[in-house]
């Protein structure tokens, strides 16, 4: 049941929470753990109140020292009546692990058997662990032991205190809120060490020892060197003892900021030869995850509506904090390229949402709020604030919100006051239009004949507001050498209205940036001349900011059908091959398939993805042996190429790229592009399986058997995306990922309808963030066809449709509105 806003402020006027002390007990077989939780807390006397509680069986409920039938827990809530002033609460009961990467989730390892668990409260999960008063604005001292298997090792948030006879003893945390309180446990490997004074340890299964071994230099590089930046930016240290990083299988998020163990998916121990922008993509994490130690976790929004205070923040000081202190410079060209295309994506979608809404009805809501908006939008939105106050201003506000409000909770207007004070500023009318406000505004230039230039901003009828922005124009010509330079860059104050024009300007050169530095957010659309001139002088270009600004404009135009995708991959043929930085190259490879696959018809597909299999191709032959780039284009032409007899010969060790590692990973991605095109099944997969007998081998095969073209194989895949709630949240969502392949359309068709007939009975089996994603993978976005869309309608006029399911089919079913439209 979701907790709604009204309940939450009503249970916060009645209780005050203190501890919560916790025992779990995780020797037992089978699906089931023990938990003995005493919760202390004030209240208004006499009051009533509730707590989340998700019980297999309960033992016993004692409320100061009274007992508590057990009929008081119903539909997910321990109500308790007739409270005191002070309270204390035992409760000991025997609840369920998960294996959708909610609660206390255990995976089991396929490579050795070892059993692994980590606890994932958020964001109304706290009730499947420990009765608790699950919400942000009730933080509480966590006090922790855990009993435990001889042979396993616990990690919690807090200080370790003893380990004896398997029962581990943590030191009680500083106040945090329900969700963020967590634990990894099982025979994991551990690597240590301390800087400036804090105790740091890398987790991860045993079967990736060797793995993190190799990997721990970098790991406690980057957590050193970004320790350092945020001990310069901010007034209070680190405020949570130890630094702890727990690598773990199957998490739902990328990361997850709990204060003292940061928990990451295990994808980020690599196994296998990665690129540049992936370490760098790691490293951004670490950031973003540290930023969390004081946005969220120190200073926690009081509710979900203030989501952004944690989200928006984490992802810009993520990105600025990994450009500034470790060796990955390029962090700003990949928001440019990807993070700030997703929140575009999201702010147009139907369920667009302010970065800061005014309410969020319930957690059910907030849930659906964890998207490109909140995060890259937000990060967007305060990049363009530090270039209108100054950092220094900003950063001192900062630093005042923190000591404001340590360890308790906040709102934007607490933020907003505290920058306000530190800059000189009214920032109201500022948050008004750029927090308070759904969608995105388009700028673009215009030249006349002369070389005067004026800037349009627009904005969708719907939502109609402008904005002012602060940005810089670009103005780009030929030297005598025949490279491409930037003559100047000037700097330009956008005015909230339909026109500016840009003073003092003059100029005719052949191609003008608009938002050269990616300062502000909005969709860039560039003049005529500047359009015409990009084939020749976008790979010239020699700043890699500058070249994601304008291959993010182009590929938004083929997405809004304003230039045909015929044009985008005879531009990716012309300039890709010579670009030089990875990102840059592996998002638009995956971009351009995606919009190939889809903005295609199936009479003109294979000449396009042709030309993208031409494009990495080319790249290949002239990237450095064992190089990022190498690594790029040879995945880039393992998705597009249709020649299986080089496929196979590669995977046989034939013909194979001096420099270029066909591993684990790589095998199982040309296996997979094999199977799609019929040219390996069932035997090859096993085999592969039997060869690779990890978790991501197991994860691998799933995707490879949904995606084998046969009658037998699409049913068996459907019935695990739809019923099988014995599959864990990662097999399943890989089975989705699977399933659906433009190359075999007509063995697809049947299963659109079941899509729209199966989703809403598998979403009553599944929950939270793996049901969405699932949702979202198993949609039928490659069937572009009328018929999908009425379909998709029809479902939406259900009234008890699942709120995940209706934003994602709604959005969804947007997407392939400007896919036909691009077709037609």
């Amino acid at each position: 049941m979701p907790l709604t806003r009204a309940e939450a402020a009503t249970r916060a006027a009645v209780v005050d929470v203190h501890e919560y002390e916790i025992h779990l007990d995780l020797t037992a077989d089978g699906d089931t753990f023990g938990s003995r939780t005493v919760a202390r807390f004030s209240a208004t006397p006499g009051a009533a109140t509730f707590l989340e509680f998700e019980p297999v069986s309960v033992s016993s409920i004692m409320l100061n020292g009274v007992s508590v039938p057990s009929s008081a827990v119903s539909s997910g809530r321990l109500l308790l009546d007739g409270l005191a002033a002070e309270n204390e609460l035992a409760v000991t009961a025997t609840m369920r692990y998960s294996n959708t990467g909610e609660g206390l989730h255990k995976y089991v390892d396929p490579a050795d058997g070892n059993v692994y668990l980590y606890q994932h409260l958020f964001i109304n999960n706290a009730g499947r662990v420990l009765p608790a008063f699950d919400q942000p604005d009730l933080k509480a001292v966590f006090k922790v032991s855990v009993t435990a298997p001889p042979s396993w090792k616990v990690a919690a948030n807090g200080l370790p205190l003893s380990s004896q006879g398997g029962v581990w003893e943590f030191a009680p945390t500083k106040p945090i809120s329900t969700y963020l309180a967590t634990l990894f446990a099982g025979p994991f490997h551990a690597v240590t060490d301390s800087h400036d004074g804090i105790p740091l340890a890398l987790y991860v299964r045993a079967a990736l020892a060797e793995h993190l071994d190799a990997q721990a230099e970098e790991l406690f590089t980057v957590t050193k060197q970004c320790l350092d930046r945020y001990h310069e930016m901010f007034d209070i240290r680190f405020p949570f003892g130890h630094y702890q990083q727990a690598f773990a299988p199957e998490f739902n998020f990328g990361a997850m900021e709990y204060p003292g163990l940061v928990v990451f998916r295990d994808e980020m121990i690599y196994r296998s030869a990665v690129t540049e922008s992936q370490r760098e993509a790691r490293a951004n994490v670490i950031a973003h995850e540290m930023a969390h130690m004081w946005f969220g976790d120190l200073v926690t929004m009081a509710w979900w509506d203030d989501l952004w205070l944690n989200e928006s923040f984490a992802e810009y000081l993520g990105t600025r904090v990994t450009a500034e202190a470790t060796r990955f410079k390029g962090t700003w060209t990949t928001f440019a390229m990807q993070r700030k295309a997703w929140g575009l994506r999201a702010d147009q979608h139907p369920s667009t949402h302010p970065v800061a809404p005014e309410s969020v009805t319930n957690t059910d809501e907030a849930l659906l709020n964890f998207d490109g908006i909140s995060y890259a939008k937000g990060a967007a939105t305060l990049k363009q604030l530090v270039a209108w106050v100054g950092d220094e201003a900003f950063l001192t506000g900062l630093n005042a919100h923190f000591a404001a409000h340590a360890y308790g909770n906040a709102t934007l207007a607490d933020l907003l006051a505290a920058l306000a004070a530190a800059s000189g500023r009214d920032l109201s009318a500022w948050a008004e239009v750029w927090l308070r406000r759904a969608q995105v505004n388009t700028l673009r230039t215009t030249r006349d004949s002369n070389g005067s230039m004026a800037v349009l901003q627009t904005a969708p009828a719907d939502y109609p507001t402008l904005r002012p922005h602060r940005l810089g124009i670009g103005l780009y010509d030929r030297a005598a050498d025949g490279t491409v330079v930037r003559g100047s860059l000037v700097s330009v104050e956008v005015a909230a209205s339909g026109h500016t024009e840009v003073p003092d300007f003059s100029d005719k050169s052949g191609l003008v940036l608009l938002n050269d530095g990616d300062l502000t957010y909005a969709k860039i659309r560039l003049d005529d001349a500047s359009t015409a001139a990009v084939p020749s002088m976008l790979p010239l270009i020699g700043d890699s900011l500058a070249r994601a600004v304008l291959w993010a404009s182009t590929l938004d135009a083929v997405v809004d059908g304003e230039q045909p995708v015929a044009e985008l991959v005879t531009l990716v043929l012309a300039a890709l091959p010579v670009e030089t930085e990875v990102v840059i190259v592996e998002d638009v490879l995956r971009a351009t398939r995606s919009l190939v696959d889809r903005y295609s018809t199936p009479e003109t597909r294979p000449a396009a993805l042709e030309l993208v299999a031409q494009a990495a191709d080319r790249l290949l032959a002239v990237s450095e042996p064992g190089g990022s780039r190498q690594l790029a284009a040879a995945r880039g032409l393992i998705g597009a190429t249709v020649e299986t007899g080089r496929l196979q010969d590669w995977l046989a060790g034939t013909g194979v790229p001096e420099g270029l590692p066909i591993d684990a990973d790589l095998r199982w991605l040309i296996l997979y592009r094999l199977v799609v095109l019929g040219a390996a099944g069932r035997a090859e997969i096993d085999a592969e399986f039997e060869r690779d007998r990890s978790a991501t081998g197991e994860q691998w095969a799933a995707r490879c058997r949904a995606a084998v073209p046969d009658a037998d194989a699409k049913a068996a895949a459907w019935a695990a995306i739809v019923e099988d709630v014995s599959l864990s949240n990662r097999l399943v969502e890989m089975t989705a990922s699977g399933f659906w392949q433009p190359e075999q359309l007509g063995r697809l068709t049947p299963y659109v309808a079941r899509y729209f007939a199966d989703m809403p009975s598998m979403m009553r089996v599944r929950s939270g963030m793996s049901a969405e994603r699932t949702v979202g993978l198993a949609y039928p976005d490659v069937v572009v066809d009328p018929e999908t869309r009425r379909l998709a309608a029809e479902l939406l006029a259900r009234e008890d449709l699942d709120p995940i399911l209706r934003r994602v089919v709604q959005d969804t079913d947007d997407d392939m509105r400007k896919a036909l439209a691009a077709r037609f």
